[in-house]
């Protein structure tokens, strides 16, 4: 591991252990999930705060975009065909979207994959921006109105959290509802985008939430594969 990566993972062995172990691997390819003809990835890219505590960059999506406008969501999108991999979507996306190179990011490990209600399967990948004064958001204006980042440990403490209670052909599950201010700016992460941050904010801490999550089984790529009854 070079230095400039032991210094920007220095004080979080995790993420350490994570990026070791991540450089042995050989990225899974959009193959590797043939059956699902909509893939996509999303960054959920870190840095150290001015307190040291680890950060998440969000945007708030263009409110003229067709579906999910307004809404809080990581950088990625859609799988093209000239993406190598998962960690290539991600990354290319992320620059398109806010501006960020992709040279200034440490892929340190991919999550287990989800799928939306609308059968997309999402991968998504988890990186720590190596020189955040390198980075100056340019958000891309078709596509996001904010960039906005937030304590990735909020994702497992019950303050600020609301939940709701949904039922699905006999499944009862909870969507967790996070709402986070910053210059004057109110803005909510929620159901998807909550999960996903949930799991990532467990993997780096080695803890679960301080609340019951109970996601919805149809999110999981074995319920999405299972066929439906006529």
């Amino acid at each position: 591991m070079s230095s400039n990566v032991q210094r920007v993972l220095a004080g979080s062995r995790r993420l350490q252990t994570l990026a070791q172990h991540f450089r042995l691997q050989k990225p899974p390819q959009h193959k590797s999930h043939a059956s699902f003809t909509k893939q996509a990835a999303v960054l959920v890219c870190l840095f150290k705060g001015d307190r040291g505590e680890l950060r998440v960059i969000l945007t708030k999506r263009a409110s003229t975009l067709s579906s999910h406008s307004g809404e809080v969501a990581l950088p990625g999108g859609k799988v093209d065909e000239g993406d190598a991999d998962y960690v290539d979507t991600a990354l290319r996306e992320a620059k398109e979207e806010i501006g960020l190179d992709p040279s200034l990011v440490i892929v340190v490990m991919l999550l287990e994959p989800l799928v939306t209600k609308e059968g997309v399967l999402v991968v998504p990948v988890v990186g720590v921006l190596s020189d955040k004064k390198s980075f100056s958001p340019t958000p891309n204006a078709s596509e996001v109105e904010a960039v906005f980042d937030v304590p990735l440990e909020m994702f497992l403490k019950n303050e600020n959290r609301r939940e709701e209670e949904k039922e699905r052909m006999g499944e009862k599950y909870l969507l967790h509802f996070f709402d986070f201010e910053a210059d004057n700016k109110k803005f909510v992460i929620w159901a998807f985008t909550a999960a996903i941050l949930i799991k990532a904010a467990s993997e780096v801490y080695l803890r679960p939430p301080a609340f019951l999550e109970r996601r919805p089984s149809f999110w999981s790529v074995a319920a999405a594969k299972r066929p439906t009854m006529p």
